[in-house]
């Protein structure tokens, strides 16, 4: 009897990547490891497509979706379709079900294998759980007793391995050791499939628009782009999230303009400048979080300019000359942009390293 992946995914929502991660993800597995492996996507039940204002999903309905796939599973393990050495992967590893796996694990002698993809968390100061909860005692030791939990931890950036073990766990010391034993994998996102989804997108014709591609929250300082569309008025500026678009206007939007600006003060990964970049969309975004590993130096800015509103004041002039030049010399900076993209897909939007972990 072959083991089964069994995979405990994240709510699928129209505007974000997770509808296409439903898809996507398992296929992938049944693609790449399905002669050694059945593959079981565990779904919850989703309440409401409405997400709390700024977040990434519905604080209330989330909860819903996990308890129900909770239950989901236990219906599959009673009619015994478990094997001991099934192997499990939170594509959210913040999940409170990562416990209940893990005590049923242990308790009944079993051998599976908890594998979690880390996304943010209270250990961020920019995060929502960061803002709003910050270090109360319950948020750091759940995400502490997840992470033990949990037998190989996924990250897509260093930043992100970093500020995590940092924040939560104290210190660096054990970082090495944990990366090789693969408590700690650092390894791109689930995200093969881009490229293909915005090949259409390339090559459309571009005005001289600039978009804010991120949700509109305090990390983000869209406050700054708003500023911005007062300075430069020669150009077009978009808050997308302001246009309640679907994904394909969105993605109309961001084949149709020259820059994609960012002056984040969160980011672990960042997945809209990547969308940005497959369809020559230039990136301009500060030299700090995931940004400083993974953007060409010509598409970064000196962090201090956007740290905060009263900084981006007097740095202002700086900036506007910077978009300036990359909208008047946009041609220009396309051979860079097509090297951006290589580096990106093949280190950061591809899992190898989370299927050779699964192999």
């Amino acid at each position: 009897m072959k083991s089964t992946i069994w995979i405990f995914s994240l709510e699928p929502i129209s505007t974000r990547y997770t509808e296409q991660w439903h898809s996507h993800v398992p296929l992938l597995l049944k693609n790449k490891l399905g002669d050694r492996f059945n593959v079981v996507q565990i779904d919850g039940v989703q309440k409401n497509s409405q997400l709390t204002p700024g977040a990434f999903l519905n604080f209330s309905d989330t909860n819903y979706w996990k308890s129900a796939q909770m239950c989901a599973f236990l219906e599959q393990h009673n009619q015994g379709k478990t094997s001991p050495n099934d192997h499990f992967i939170f594509t959210d590893a913040w999940n409170p079900t990562v416990i209940q796996l893990k005590y049923m694990s242990d308790l009944l002698g079993f051998n599976w294998t908890l594998h979690g993809l880390w996304h943010a968390g209270s250990y961020d100061p920019q995060d929502f759980l960061g803002r709003l909860v910050g270090d109360k005692p319950w948020v750091r030791h759940a995400e502490k007793s997840f992470f033990h939990a949990i037998d190989h931890n996924y990250f897509a950036t260093d930043f992100h391995i970093e500020l995590f073990c940092e924040e939560l766990l104290g210190c660096i010391v054990g970082l090495r050791e944990n990366h090789d034993n693969n408590k700690i994998v650092r390894t791109g996102w689930p995200m093969e499939y881009m490229p293909d989804t915005l090949s259409m997108y390339k090559g459309m014709k571009k005005r001289d628009l600039v978009l804010f591609p991120h949700r509109i929250a305090p990390e983000k300082q869209v406050e700054i782009f708003r500023d911005l569309k007062e300075h430069l008025p020669q150009y077009e500026f978009v808050i997308c999230q302001e246009q309640q678009l679907t994904k394909n206007e969105y993605h109309n939007l961001l084949g149709e303009s020259k820059l994609v600006f960012s002056a984040n003060l969160q980011e672990t990964l960042g997945i809209s400048w990547y969308e940005g970049v497959l369809v020559d969309a230039i990136p301009m975004v500060p030299d700090r979080l995931s940004y400083s590993e993974m953007a060409f130096d010509t598409f970064k800015y000196p962090s201090e300019w956007t740290e905060s509103f009263d900084s981006y004041t007097v740095y202002r002039k700086e900036i506007c000359f910077k978009i300036i030049q990359y909208m008047e010399n946009y041609e220009k900076f396309l051979p860079s942009l097509n090297k951006q993209v290589d580096v990106l897909t093949e280190n950061f939007f591809s899992c190898d390293n989370l299927l050779k972990m699964l192999k």
